[in-house]
């Protein structure tokens, strides 16, 4: 799927336009996706938008899996500043998918794929789909890509089993 598909489908939806009028000086601040490769029948895809108005400091959730359903998200007091996320993208999720693949290739990693979390975020003046990828074996990958370059900055691959044991330490 198109990332302006689901741009475009927050921009139709009333809750958003109702959202725009009340609080019109609201920013992007990031966008999250999730992508069900494990269960085909009935996928739990999910696309949240999430924007924030500096003048109220409040932070609004669209999930787009749920009609556009706005929530209100708790901002903590020691967040770090919230930046605006550019929407104007023009990228394909099955291209993001392509390269986890193709790194994982690279990397020997042969788990299969279960579940993309990415989000989408502002990192140093800069967009980023910061993605948690779910294998098989309990394996988690770890990735950051930069938008523009449409290129994998990092990847590590992690056991769910070895973070598990780093919790148990503390």
């Amino acid at each position: 799927m198109n990332f302006q598909f689901y741009v475009e489908k927050l921009f139709a939806s009333r809750s958003f336009e109702d959202f725009k009028k009340e609080f019109p000086k609201a920013i992007c601040v990031s966008g999250f996706f999730v992508f069900d490769l494990e269960n085909e029948k009935k996928p739990d895809n999910k696309q949240h938008f999430d924007y924030y108005d500096k003048e109220t400091d409040k932070l609004y959730s669209f999930k787009l899996e749920d009609d556009c359903n706005r929530i209100l998200i708790e901002v903590p007091v020691n967040a770090p500043k919230l930046e605006e996320i550019g929407i104007n993208y023009n990228f394909d999720f099955d291209e993001i998918e392509s390269l986890i693949r193709r790194e994982m290739e690279e990397k020997k990693i042969t788990s299969k794929i279960q579940k993309i979390l990415v989000s989408m975020q502002n990192l140093k003046g800069k967009d980023y789909l910061v993605g948690t990828i779910f294998i098989s074996g309990f394996g988690i990958i770890q990735t950051t890509i930069d938008i523009n370059e449409m290129k994998i900055k990092d990847f590590e691959k992690k056991s769910f089993l070895d973070m598990m044991r780093v919790i148990k330490k503390d």
